[in-house]
């Protein structure tokens, strides 16, 4: 683990302050990566070595803390948390460091982000890493429900839902705004079609751990699209797959050919 903190800064969009580091090699291919839900930069993808895997490589790696996340905003109404808003964040992020175009890499709800934003815009988009979110992305990750009552429970012991308590224990143990995040939760899974994934036309690596019970089947969702390519992240459930060194042997090896190096 890699626990140098990097400097954070400040940029408002949406009315919200939103914060987001800027670092690596400042002249080489700029790759933007967006986190998953109740996490943040830091533990998404500084704790696990992103920050130092990418850098090392020459890329400039920039990452945002999401709305309700992180040191960003956390306002408490779900409408300002579906999919397109938070891919314009993510989009004004770019627009702000004055970045035509970049490889995006999200993981689980920072890979949905990341697919709202190549639908949208696909000409900011040069590249798409889609962590942790397979052919979920499409047909639904279940029943989250009981993950917002769990964040709003009085304790982590009254929480009884396995993967309630899971989420529970992750946004305590990030002191993460649990009003924020139940707010985030039951309106940032808003699907993509089957035809929205086919009009995705940029390259794609989608990565699923091969324990993971959330994402579901990358190669499902690669097959929908014109140009992507399946990784069973092998071993690796939704929490242990993101800093996994086989993921990141793939994600170098793909941002060498499509990243524009």
């Amino acid at each position: 683990m890699d626990l140098n903190a990097p400097s954070f800064q400040t940029f408002r969009h949406d009315g919200l302050d939103l914060s987001f580091f800027d670092k690596g090699d400042p002249a080489g291919p700029p790759v933007l990566l967006i986190h998953g839900f109740a996490s943040s930069a830091l533990v998404n993808w500084v704790f696990p070595g992103w920050l130092k895997t990418l850098g090392d490589a020459g890329y400039r790696v920039i990452a945002l803390d999401n709305r309700g996340h992180g040191r960003s905003a956390k306002p408490h109404d779900p409408a300002l948390y579906h999919p397109p808003a938070m891919a314009a964040d993510a989009r004004a992020l770019l627009d702000h460091l004055g970045i035509t175009s970049a490889t995006l890499m999200g993981y689980s709800m920072g890979a949905r982000i990341s697919a709202f934003l190549a639908r949208e815009t696909p000409e900011r988009v040069r590249a798409l890493v889609l962590g942790g979110l397979g052919i979920g992305m499409v047909e639904g990750v279940g029943d989250w429900d009981p993950i917002a009552d769990a964040l709003l429970a009085p304790s982590l012991e009254e929480v009884s839902h396995e993967r309630g308590r899971m989420f529970r224990a992750f946004a305590d143990q990030t002191k993460s705004d649990r009003q924020a995040l139940a707010a985030c939760i039951s309106t940032s899974r808003d699907l993509l079609s089957v035809e929205d994934m086919g009009r995705i036309a940029a390259p794609t690596l989608v990565a699923v751990g091969t324990r993971d019970d959330i994402g579901g089947s990358p190669q499902a969702l690669a097959a929908l699209m014109p140009n992507a390519t399946a990784l069973d992240i092998p071993n690796r459930d939704h929490m242990l797959a993101v800093g996994d060194r086989v993921f990141k042997a793939a994600v170098l090896a793909f941002l060498e050919q499509h990243a524009g190096h």
